[in-house]
């Protein structure tokens, strides 16, 4: 079963990093102010940055070493990202 470690961006700016099987339900789990504390009343949400993997494990091992990094580390793996997405779509 594939499994998910995302970064989202709330309302007010901040970033939050999670793992889950579902990532579409999760994104609204959390719009839905029912997802994690720290997002409850920080939506809507926005899906900025995704890793898929095989198992549980590694999507939470994952989500550990993202929570580590800085801000600004956080926020070059989202630029990294969406320029991979934007040369697809060339």
């Amino acid at each position: 079963m594939a499994a998910f470690t995302y970064i989202i961006e709330c309302a007010d700016g901040t970033l939050y990093t999670g793992w889950t099987t579902d990532l579409e339900n999760r994104i609204a789990v959390h719009n839905s102010g029912k997802g994690a504390k720290y997002t409850r009343g920080r939506g809507p949400v926005k899906l900025v940055y995704y890793e898929q993997y095989d198992n549980n494990k590694t999507a939470q091992v994952r989500e550990c070493q993202i929570k580590k990094l800085k801000r600004k580390e956080k926020e070059e793996l989202v630029l990294q990202q969406a320029s991979i997405q934007q040369y697809d779509k060339q």
